[in-house]
């Protein structure tokens, strides 16, 4: 089984109009809700490439029943969410069918209280017992430590697991002090962590901090991964428009699922550039259409820089 943690879990709301215009009403053409946060995109992709998932995280209020509810008829995915007394928050994408541009707009998460915490700690540390791997992802909501990400981190590698961590800012940096097996920025994370916004010198850095592989994504220049076995480039066919929300969670789905099927590093980036471009494509996050995702497997070029990092 592989554990994804979502401690910002969230209702996907996606809204489709013709077009989108400032200062104007609109007819909404398309609703779409899904059960939402990085990990549980994460978990959804992971199900539907054959993994068990099991999810785990905080929900609360009635947002957090229609997610567990959406949860419930996701197969493949188990839910372990922790309940609390605040809502789930909800994001809502907006996407314009007519240039294909996304706008995101996303709720701050619900206050987590010392006892709330406390209990998914517990949780997870009898869940982390019968894991494979476990992907650690997304923002921290209010009440729940900095360094959160770090200790939990910690817990994992004293189990044996391996542990992939997806987050940004002071949690990213504390976290990746805490030696995960491998960490997924974006550009604009990365460079914030090291403070350059070169991408092979920016990984290394992070590798330097602490992380035994870093995976930037770099939108639709694909990914660069550096790590011990090596550095490469791992590129879509073409640029593609559509929703790009979640398309960074199928990555880290395609390369947590390469980690545990122990496939070599140019097949886990393949895997993972394939998944997120046929996630851009799809109506919604934490979605990829298998048949554009097989159709792009082989065409995705993954180019070797180096012999080591």
């Amino acid at each position: 089984m592989i554990l994804t943690v979502t401690l910002n879990t969230a209702l996907d709301i996606t809204y489709r109009v013709r077009s989108l215009r400032p200062h104007t009403s609109h007819r909404v053409s398309e609703v779409i809700e899904r059960p939402g946060g990085k990990g549980v995109n994460v978990a959804r992709v992971l199900a539907a490439l054959g993994h068990e998932a099991v999810v785990t995280g905080f929900a609360g209020g009635a947002t957090g029943h229609v997610v567990r509810d959406l949860l419930t008829d996701t197969p493949g995915v188990v839910d372990a969410l922790v309940p609390i007394a605040g809502a789930t928050r909800r994001t809502i994408a907006v996407v314009d069918e007519l240039s294909g541009d996304t706008t995101q707009l996303n709720e701050p998460g619900p206050v987590i209280a010392p006892t709330e915490w406390a209990a998914f700690q517990d949780r997870y540390g009898e869940l982390i017992a019968s894991a494979s791997a476990v992907a650690l992802c997304g923002s921290l909501p209010p009440g729940v430590p900095v360094g959160a990400y770090a200790g939990l981190i910690r817990t994992a590698r004293a189990a044996g697991v391996p542990v992939l961590l997806d987050t940004s800012g002071e949690p990213l940096r504390r976290g990746v002090a805490a030696r995960p097996d491998i960490v997924k920025p974006n550009g604009d994370e990365l460079a914030e962590l090291t403070g350059s916004h070169e991408p092979v010198r920016a990984t290394q850095d992070a590798r330097r901090r602490g992380a035994r592989a870093v995976v930037a994504s770099l939108g639709a220049d694909g990914l660069l991964a550096v790590t011990p076995e090596g550095r490469w480039r791992a590129t879509p066919p073409a640029r593609v428009h559509g929703n790009p929300t979640g398309a960074g969670d199928s990555a880290v789905a395609g390369l947590l699922s390469g980690l545990v099927e122990h496939l070599p590093w140019p097949d886990r980036l393949t895997r993972a550039v394939a998944l997120s471009t046929a996630t851009v494509l799809a109506p919604a996050a934490g979605e990829y259409d298998t048949q554009t995702y097989e159709d792009l497997r082989p065409k995705v070029r993954v180019t070797a820089e180096a012999t080591a990092a």
